[in-house]
């Protein structure tokens, strides 16, 4: 399911007792928020991501079902001084892991557990900064590498992602911020299955009332846009969320934080629920 194994995965993917359709995508929808699409300058960064998912309405699911997850994703990020294009070439590597408890009425699945996910190595990104947007591409790679079993957050299938978008200074003063972040995922076979490809947009819109704080709304839309091989008979799973976020710059730390709640809604073959994220990035 979305939130246990792509909560994880970028941060996390599963229930695969009963629904392999909701192994829809690794990408956690919700991950980035206002200026998705910004990259820093070069240089060595530390990410961490820390995602908490609350969920017990589950269209289609077992009566009963309820999912709380926590995932931790640390991510290394290095922008280097090579151009291409006019372009800052990057790459980075995000490895999660978390704890995932999934219950529901008996005679359904029950379990929690702590694992590892799929490893994501993009080994190039390309980010473009001008006066009033910033621009980036990048090409990442999920491995199979976390446990696939019941309430782990491994996916059991490799998966290709491609990465597009933009933040638009709507202000001489860059004070107000628009951005579009497209992931587009192409996914591997997993045990004579494969889960037709997924397609997120995050979006956000943002405003800094000081030189250190920005505060603003964000969202997301995530839909399996292509069919099942083979076909199952659960449809296309989709949802969408919406909420607030706040980021902030501590000078005498030196660090980034930002932290975000999004309530989903609109949900088809999919859960629905609660994502609080809290995201710390560090220059080394």
């Amino acid at each position: 399911m979305k939130h246990t194994k792509t909560i994880a995965l970028g941060v996390a993917c599963g229930v695969l007792a009963f629904a392999d359709s909701l192994q829809a995508q690794h990408y956690p929808a919700g991950s980035e928020g206002l200026k998705a699409a910004t990259l820093p300058p070069p240089g060595f960064y530390f990410r961490d991501y820390n995602q908490f998912y609350f969920a017990n309405d589950f269209e289609g699911g077992p009566p009963g079902f309820d999912v709380t997850a926590y995932v931790n994703a640390p991510r290394l990020i290095w922008i280097t001084d090579l151009k291409i294009l006019g372009a800052s070439y990057g790459m980075d590597a995000l490895i999660p892991l978390g704890y995932v408890d999934i219950s529901s009425d008996p005679g359904g699945p029950n379990k929690s557990r702590f694992s590892f996910g799929d490893v994501c190595l993009e080994p190039a990104t390309l980010s473009w900064h001008t006066k009033q947007f910033d621009v980036a591409l990048a090409y990442a790679v999920w491995a199979p590498t976390g446990d696939d079993d019941l309430a782990g957050l491994g996916a059991g299938f490799w998966s290709h992602m491609l990465t597009a978008g933009a933040t638009w200074y709507v202000d001489q003063d860059k004070t107000w911020s628009v951005s579009a972040l497209n992931r587009y995922e192409i996914n591997h076979e997993r045990k004579n299955f494969t889960v037709g490809d997924t397609w997120t947009l995050e979006w956000g819109i943002g405003k800094a009332v000081s030189k250190t704080v920005e505060v603003g709304v964000v969202g997301y839309y995530q839909a399996q846009v292509t069919d099942d091989d083979p076909k199952g008979g659960g449809g296309k799973p989709h949802v969408a969320a919406i909420g607030p976020e706040v980021s902030a710059f501590f000078p005498k730390l030196g660090m980034f934080a930002s932290l975000r709640y999004l309530c989903e809604f609109a949900a088809n073959n999919d859960t629905e629920g609660h994502l609080f994220t809290l995201t710390l990035t560090k220059p080394l």
